[in-house]
């Protein structure tokens, strides 16, 4: 049982999967009001008393970025002046991830303006998935957990029963990923060399690996335009593979993400909860592993100060189960 000064807050980027994990720890969601005026500034106010609370607010900062960003801003901001005890942002998908680094003169590092701004805003704590690259967790001065959900998948894909897999890394810097779940999944792993020249546009040469009369599943950190792992998935069927699975946290699916998937040779793409999917994207190809659970299991612990290690051990050991 929660503590009484635990308050769950949702805005408006997933509120399905806020209203998922509040079913879960059996709390309501605190009421709040959020609402564009017609220049399209964001007003929230939160509609009963969190002094001394535990407030944890559910927004990923997904497309669209800027606005979901400032919301949770705002929302941050409205608690602060409320007295609360402390306030953790629970981002599913941390959005300008991607710009983590300068490649060309006078660039930004977008990642970690953000982070700055989370954390003037009053953040006390940050709640993350899957990261695109782990560096940006140490952009926080404050307390933050990267979350992984590799347990989810690998329970997925040890359920399906999958005959000779390999598990696919769609470019050298997804090795450890892959390896990871090699070794969960007791598979061998694979690399595609992708050479990327614009923006959103790869070129893929070769596979590094046997994935010969295998069932590939590929794996990485998000979907976008999805044009790497359809290409990867062509080049891997042309390689001998069987079939071509993709496992992906972040289900972005942005411009012609769509129409790709559905031409693909790809069977089946298995994305998180952590983007809500809208009904035009909600295609037969992909399927969606919830984070619920988890997240309202990491929720509970931090509130009442315990560990995550048990629970991914107890995970682990249920994927073990299912491959015996």
């Amino acid at each position: 049982m929660l503590k009484e000064h635990f308050k769950l807050i949702s805005g408006t980027a997933n509120r399905r999967l806020a209203e998922e994990v509040a079913k879960t720890l059996k709390v309501p969601l605190t009421p709040v009001e959020i609402k564009r005026f017609s220049d399209g500034e964001i007003y929230c106010r939160v509609l009963e008393s969190v002094r001394g609370c535990d407030v944890f607010i559910i927004q990923p900062t997904s497309q669209d970025a800027s606005l979901n960003l400032m919301e949770l801003l705002i929302l941050v901001d409205a608690l602060k002046r409320s007295s609360p005890e402390k306030i953790t942002a629970v981002i599913p998908y941390y959005g300008y991830c991607r710009q983590d680094k300068k490649t060309k003169p006078r660039e930004p590092i977008t990642a970690k303006l953000v982070a700055n701004m989370i954390q003037t805003a009053g953040v006390d704590r940050v709640i993350m998935f899957d990261l695109h690259v782990p560096q940006v967790q140490g952009f926080f001065d404050i307390p933050s957990d990267n979350l992984e959900v590799v347990p989810l998948f690998a329970d997925y894909i040890a359920s399906k029963k999958l005959k000779d897999i390999v598990i696919v890394s769609p470019d050298a810097g997804g090795a450890a990923r892959a390896r990871e779940y090699g070794k969960i999944l007791h598979a061998p792993i694979a690399i595609i060399d992708k050479r990327r020249t614009f923006p959103n546009v790869a070129a893929v040469e070769h596979v590094i690996g046997d994935v010969k009369g295998k069932t590939a599943i590929i794996v990485d950190d998000l979907i976008d335009t999805a044009g790497s792992v359809t290409e990867a998935a062509d080049i891997l069927i042309k390689f001998g593979a069987k079939e071509a699975y993709v496992l992906a946290t972040h289900g972005v699916l942005s411009g012609p993400a769509i129409e790709r998937i559905k031409k693909s040779k790809i069977k089946e793409i298995v994305i998180t909860n952590t983007i809500e999917i809208t009904k035009e994207k909600d295609i037969e190809k992909i399927r969606v592993v919830s984070i619920a659970p988890l997240l309202a299991e990491t929720i509970k612990r931090t509130h009442e100060g315990l560990p995550m290690g048990v629970v991914y051990q107890e995970m682990y050991k249920k994927v073990e189960k299912k491959l015996k």
